[in-house]
């Protein structure tokens, strides 16, 4: 089963880290992704551009309306994500727990709902 591992923080606390605590949180995902690999998971994840470099597109009344930065406006942005093919959802929750962003921000870890949405034919 497929888990997306959301990770939420807000952008201000890597923004104010100095360089040697960014290549701390880094070296934590590097930590990560080598016993993903380790473990023979089937994984990606990547971190996301700040919410400043976001736009929202909404469809109301057969029109689009395009708006400038994320949907939500809350304390903690979507920093970035990792996706993982895991046996249970405890498995994708010890992963998610080893997740360095974890310190200051909030990880949610959400199923994949796995229906395929096929063209009519």
């Amino acid at each position: 089963m497929q888990y997306m591992l959301l990770i939420y923080e807000a952008e201000e606390i890597w923004e104010n880290k100095n360089d040697a605590e960014k290549a701390e949180v880094l070296a934590g995902h590097r930590a990560l992704n080598d016993r993903l690999h380790e473990d023979g998971v089937t994984f990606t994840g990547e971190p996301l551009m700040p919410t400043a470099t976001a736009v929202s597109l909404r469809r109301r009344n057969g029109q689009t309306q395009i708006s400038d930065g994320p949907f939500a406006e809350t304390k903690e942005q979507l920093a970035g994500f990792y996706l993982v093919d895991v046996d249970s959802l405890e498995q994708a929750m010890e992963y998610a727990a080893m997740i360095p962003n974890n310190e200051a921000g909030t990880i949610e870890v959400r199923p994949l709902d796995q229906h395929i949405l096929l063209p009519e034919s």
